[in-house]
């Protein structure tokens, strides 16, 4: 664990070159998952898709943005600056789905969305200083427009 973080002072740090790699490798992975095997089925409608979100009682409309959604994040997933906010929204969106699987699926495939979770959990934990920083190009964007 301390290999993965190296701490600077009490507020920053810079995550070792070897967390840089392995979070690089997943970043593609999932990127992968999320844009082929996940977003994919809800964009196209396949039956198994539109089956679960029926199920679920949203419809289409839901399916679809879902969809739209992951593409999204999964192209996020591949821009280092955008990395890190993906892997938090990616994060929020296993909860929900950890949420929905336990209420509406009776648990079917409960742990599917936590082994996922993981490693967007430590891919936000490594990219936090890219996310610091983007949030920073942010705030004087939104600074300089005022």
């Amino acid at each position: 664990m301390s290999e993965a973080l190296n701490p600077t002072s009490a507020t920053s740090y810079e995550p070792s070159r070897r967390a840089h790699l392995t979070v690089r490798g997943l970043e593609i992975v999932l990127a992968l998952f999320f844009g082929i095997a996940s977003a994919a089925p809800k964009l196209v409608a396949h039956s198994s898709a539109a089956e679960s979100f029926d199920t679920i009682g949203f419809g289409d409309w839901f399916m679809y943005l879902v969809g739209a959604l992951e593409l999204a994040g999964a192209v996020a997933l591949l821009i280092p600056l955008l990395s890190g906010v993906a892997a938090i929204a990616f994060t929020g969106l296993m909860i929900g789905a950890f949420v929905t699987q336990l209420t509406v699926f009776d648990g079917e495939n409960l742990l599917t969305p936590v082994i996922l979770a993981v490693p967007l959990v430590f891919m936000a934990v490594v990219r936090r200083p890219r996310t610091a920083e983007l949030v920073g190009l942010v705030r004087r964007r939104v600074g300089a427009a005022h």
